[in-house]
């Protein structure tokens, strides 16, 4: 444990700050799972209602600094792929 008194401070913002990154990291995987779950069920309506969810989670997770912007573009691309591919 750090003796110094701002040291202490910073431990206890970052554990703050890593369980809301987790929080919402996990939030975003879920939202990229429910495209991928309607793209295998055939489900064109709640594949693109998901998409649109997804993007959303995606560019607020950019914006938040949480993920990077390849990955970003990365998962926007696989996605429309999967979703257009049922059209």
């Amino acid at each position: 444990m750090a003796n110094i008194k701002q040291q202490i401070k910073r431990i206890r913002y970052n554990e703050k700050n890593r369980l809301a990154n987790f929080s919402y990291k996990s939030k975003l995987k879920t939202s990229l799972k429910d495209v991928h779950t309607a793209v295998s069920a055939k489900d064109l309506a709640g594949a693109e209602v998901a998409l649109n969810a997804a993007y959303k989670a995606l560019d607020k997770a950019l914006a938040k600094g949480i993920v990077h912007k390849n990955y970003v573009a990365r998962n926007k691309a696989k996605l429309a792929d999967a979703v257009n591919s049922l059209r």
